[in-house]
């Protein structure tokens, strides 16, 4: 692969990563945006057969599942996350505090413009089966998304495990965030604490709980998209609008939506959120159009 590959790669994997770190904003819609989104699915999933594979005793199986793994792609890819969580750790955990509304809404002006991605995917499949799965992601999502905070100062390792399995379904369904989904169970704090403070027995744990996430529920969306695509994008679809709610930039602690209050400057970090995407999305397609040339 050439150096210019494995760069964009890694930059791909840092926008991924940063995603990652952000409440509201899924690293399965970056990835998605970015044009990574079924390499990283078929990559875990041709990794978690051949896991099982040496499980079993069947050397020569998970040979071949191995070396279909394209780990020219997925390695930068890997890179560029770590890179990016542990500087979007760092960065965004004063601002998310100091600038709460901002924050939200430009996080809300970027996943709007990344609706353009599934919608496209699914234009030619448009039916009244797509238009219920949306409807039916949206309502879930925005349910989710009202839930009330919870709260665990201290959580135990069975806690981190678990916790960290089901947050990782973000990076294989976009438009679910594996923040959020930390931020509601009351473990956003002592994760971003943890990465912080490079608490490495914390992290191992969560890396263990991620693995095993990434594993079993990689296999089940590939196993969708393969023979239910149109029903399963539109899902990701509807799931991604009804997690706007959880980016409204008025709102309290325990996440009631509050009436608008001076708008002007949430409003101009939503237009830079919606360019920001807008941009990434026009950079990929000329990069698609080059490498095909």
């Amino acid at each position: 692969m050439k150096p210019t590959s494995s760069l964009v790669n890694t930059l791909r994997g840092f926008l991924i990563g940063t995603a990652e770190v952000i409440p509201g904003v899924s690293g399965g819609t970056i990835a998605l945006i970015v044009g990574v989104y079924e390499a990283i699915i078929s990559g875990i999933s041709d990794f978690g057969s051949a896991l099982g594979y040496l499980v079993r005793g069947k050397a020569t199986q998970a040979l071949a599942s191995f070396k279909k793994i394209r780990f020219a792609v997925l390695l930068p890819i890997l890179f560029g996350m770590l890179l990016a969580i542990f500087a979007a750790a760092a960065v965004l955990e004063p601002l998310i505090e100091s600038e709460p509304e901002l924050v939200r809404a430009g996080f809300a002006g970027m996943l709007i413009a990344s609706f353009y991605v599934p919608a496209k995917m699914i234009r030619a499949s448009v039916s009244v089966t797509t238009g219920v799965a949306i409807l039916a992601g949206a309502a879930l999502a925005f349910w989710l998304t009202s839930l009330p905070n919870a709260g665990i100062g201290n959580p135990s390792w069975w806690q981190i495990i678990l916790f960290a399995a089901l947050a990782v379904c973000a990076l294989v369904l976009p438009g679910v965030s594996g923040s959020f989904f930390l931020l509601a169970v009351g473990m956003y704090a002592p994760t971003i604490a943890a990465v912080n403070e490079r608490s490495f027995g914390y992290l191992g744990l969560f890396v263990v709980g991620a693995v095993a996430g990434l594993l079993v529920f990689a296999r089940a969306v590939e196993w969708f998209l393969l023979h239910h695509r149109g029903f399963t994008l539109s899902l990701m679809l509807g799931l991604m609008i009804g997690s706007l709610r959880a980016l409204w930039p008025w709102q309290s602690a325990d996440r009631e939506l509050l009436p608008v209050s001076d708008p002007g400057l949430p409003l101009v970090a939503l237009v830079i959120g919606l360019l920001i995407v807008v941009v990434t999305i026009i950079a990929e397609h000329h990069i698609r159009a080059r490498a095909t040339q």
